[in-house]
């Protein structure tokens, strides 16, 4: 996740992250990151899922001003399924926001050739990146800053950027991969298709690429969290061979 934070400029403290710990005396059972200032991206220890106690008081400071996490207004919170906290949110009146589809591929087993020619994208296909990303997601950004912001990052260390081509050597679909390091899952963040190209297969070509390059880094598995209205997008992660996991949403205040 800190290689999504690191795409941009930083936004709360050094490194762009801003903890929140939650400790006993002997360990910290909760931790949580501002990824905006009114959005915080948090998780449990895995046997402290149903704690009450620690439940009551992430409540508390997520819905207090005071607490000095998230502000008063409309907020959200990223938080794992299965959280005696998503059961006190909602008796405080909290709601959910749009459903995410998380998708998964395990990197065991070595990655399928993707069929198309992919090179690596670095400063002189900056604007080639920009361009195809900006069409991708229907936006005016990012620019070509938006590479070297990146990559200027320290997370980028390990992390990989590509690009497919097509046979008029033009870029038709990009993606940054990000390491978490030796046996642990990697991440697509982000992927995107030139309009020109879409329909042709290099979506799934260059997610397959990404997870080929996670695999020689030594990633155990890939992930990628996308809207679910997002069914091209889906669609793609599946034909590339990842597995759908239970739909996610965010908690949100609105007032």
């Amino acid at each position: 996740m800190g290689g999504v934070l690191r795409r941009g400029r930083a936004r709360r403290g050094p490194g762009g992250l801003r903890p929140r710990p939650r400790r006993t005396r002997s360990r910290i059972l909760a931790v949580g990151m501002l990824d905006s200032p009114t959005l915080v991206r948090m998780t449990v220890a895995p046997d402290a899922f149903q704690d009450e106690d620690l439940a009551r008081r992430l409540v508390k400071d997520f819905s207090l001003p005071e607490r000095g996490v998230l502000p008063e207004g409309a907020v959200s919170i990223e938080a794992p399924l299965g959280l005696l906290l998503h059961d006190l949110l909602s008796k405080e009146g909290w709601g959910v926001d749009e459903p995410w589809t998380p998708l998964f591929r395990d990197l065991t087993e070595p990655v399928e050739d993707p069929g198309v020619r992919i090179k690596s994208i670095g400063p002189e296909q900056a604007q080639d990146f920009a361009d195809v990303l900006r069409s991708a997601f229907n936006t005016s950004r990012p620019t070509r800053e938006y590479w070297h912001a990146m990559s200027a990052g320290p997370f980028y260390a390990d992390a990989r950027c590509l690009g497919a081509y097509d046979d008029q050597g033009s870029v038709a679909a990009v993606v940054t991969v990000w390491s978490a390091g030796p046996e642990k899952p990697g991440l697509v963040e982000p992927m995107g298709v030139h309009e020109n190209h879409r329909g042709r297969g290099y979506g799934r070509a260059i997610t397959v690429a990404g997870a080929a390059a996670l695999r020689e880094m030594g990633s155990s598995s890939v992930r990628v969290c996308t809207p679910s209205s997002n069914v091209g997008g889906v669609a793609t992660y599946k034909a590339a061979g990842f597995k759908v996991r239970p739909e996610v949403r965010d908690r949100i205040r609105t007032a």
